[in-house]
């Protein structure tokens, strides 16, 4: 069995959130695979404990993929703080055809596009990936399950970062399912009477108050907030009123442009332009919205950058969801020019902190001993990127540890799902299985 089936069948996706499945990348061809640790949302660790304490098998999982794409070279994007992480990455590099590049401590340093630039100097066409310049990305913790998929051991476990208000920040392995509000409970409880999750990190996360919802295979941390924290409030704001405010207050000042990390690395994206879409109704609207065509969705316009915190960001997500539903694709300048400005105008993760009002947050997240053995779990059947699973287990069945739990339609895209532990099936819906601990 080659390394591309046997990371099919372990259910290997991205693990920094985007749940593409890498089976996929790595049935292609490539001269480069970079791995990308370099975890730019404010308060999170996952990203360099796991290089830390697994660099091993981060390098061992990318030179699997570089020979499987046909890649002679392997980088690995680590920010230069993370000396730890650098340290334990440059050790197992020794000897490979794999390096360290070290990055600046500037966000959104984790954009794919910013990142094939860094360290290898090329842009990726607008619209496009990775792979058509010759680079294959994933996040280190995907290369780890890389490494475990050769052994034939599948995705039943994921590391995250439990950050904020809560006692003890602190970095988890848990079995995918887990309840955010066992995590939370492993970090010593919320230190908030009204604890707000944003999944996935204040920049680029969703928001919830939902405790009860299961880590699946791209989560990579949850920031714990007061619901009164001005970040939480505005990111609870109804989109009809983020329009109405954006309607009535944008002056057209550009920051939101100025600021935005693919316009500084030449790529027409400009957040201004589909600001002004917000005053129109059926007519001209289209025109406006194909500038936010190539938004990376990184949040700073909005977050960051708009003097009168309006809705940049959001806007632009709406514009994206309106060409797709129009089957509208890019269809401006292919030409990409960096900007000038664009090393001056990166915005330091603590400049950042500062402005969403997160410093007293900012504190180590070590590793815990052990991963969380909770007694149930919730597994959605989709994890990632393409089609959910098609249950094979029915309630009452008992399952063994990392036993598959569904399959895909034939020539779907996904990844399937397996059992953490031991467990007996207690439920099984649409959209997810119940397992409990046996």
């Amino acid at each position: 069995m080659n390394l591309v089936e046997q990371v099919r069948r372990a259910g290997v996706v991205g693990a920094g959130g985007g749940g593409f499945p890498t089976h996929v990348k790595l049935g292609a061809k490539a001269d480069t695979v970079i791995a990308n640790g370099a975890e730019c949302e404010p308060l999170l660790h996952k990203d360099a404990v796991v290089m830390e304490h697994h660099g091993a098998q981060i390098v061992q999982g990318m030179l699997l993929a570089m020979e499987a794409v046909g890649a002679r070279a392997g980088i690995v994007g680590i920010k230069a703080k993370n000396a730890h992480a650098v340290e334990s990455v440059q050790a197992a590099c020794r000897g490979t055809a794999v390096r360290v590049h070290r990055l600046g401590d500037y966000y959104p340093a984790g954009d794919e596009y910013d990142l094939v630039h860094e360290t290898t100097g090329r842009l990726i066409p607008p619209g496009g990936i990775p792979l058509q310049v010759g680079a294959v990305v994933c996040n280190v913790e995907t290369f780890v399950n890389v490494a475990a998929a050769a052994e034939n051991r599948p995705v039943t476990h994921k590391t995250l970062t439990i950050a904020g208000a809560v006692r003890t920040a602190c970095t988890l392995t848990v079995p995918v399912g887990t309840s955010f509000r066992e995590c939370i409970a492993a970090a010593g409880g919320a230190a908030v009477a009204d604890p707000v999750l944003c999944i996935g990190g204040l920049m680029m996360g969703e928001t919830t108050d939902d405790l009860d919802r299961p880590v699946i295979k791209t989560t990579t941390g949850a920031v714990v907030l007061p619901r009164d924290h001005h970040i939480i409030e505005r990111k609870l704001k109804p989109p009809p009123i983020q329009d109405a405010i954006g309607k009535s207050a944008c002056d057209q000042c550009r920051y939101c442009t100025e600021y935005c990390p693919r316009f500084l690395l030449g790529y027409a994206v400009e957040p201004h332009q589909v600001m002004r879409s917000l005053a129109f109704t059926a007519t001209g609207a289209e025109i406006w919205n194909e500038w936010a065509a190539l938004c990376c969705a990184c949040g700073l316009c909005t977050l960051y950058a708009c003097p009168e915190e309006l809705y940049p960001k959001e806007a632009c997500d709406q514009a994206k969801a309106e060409m797709k539903k129009a089957d509208l694709k890019w269809s401006g300048s292919m030409t990409v020019k960096p900007h000038p400005m664009r090393d001056g105008r990166r915005v330091p993760i603590k400049t950042l902190m500062k402005k969403l009002h997160i410093l007293q947050y900012d504190h180590a997240a070590p590793l815990q001993a052990g991963a969380l053995a909770p007694r149930r779990v919730v597994l959605p059947l989709k994890q990632g990127a393409g089609s959910p699973n098609q249950a094979l287990v029915k309630p009452g069945d008992r399952v063994s540890e990392g036993q598959a739990l569904g399959e895909l339609p034939e020539k779907a895209l996904g990844a399937v799902v397996h059992a953490p532990f031991a467990a007996s099936v207690a439920e099984v819906t649409a959209n997810h299985i119940v397992l409990n601990r046996l």
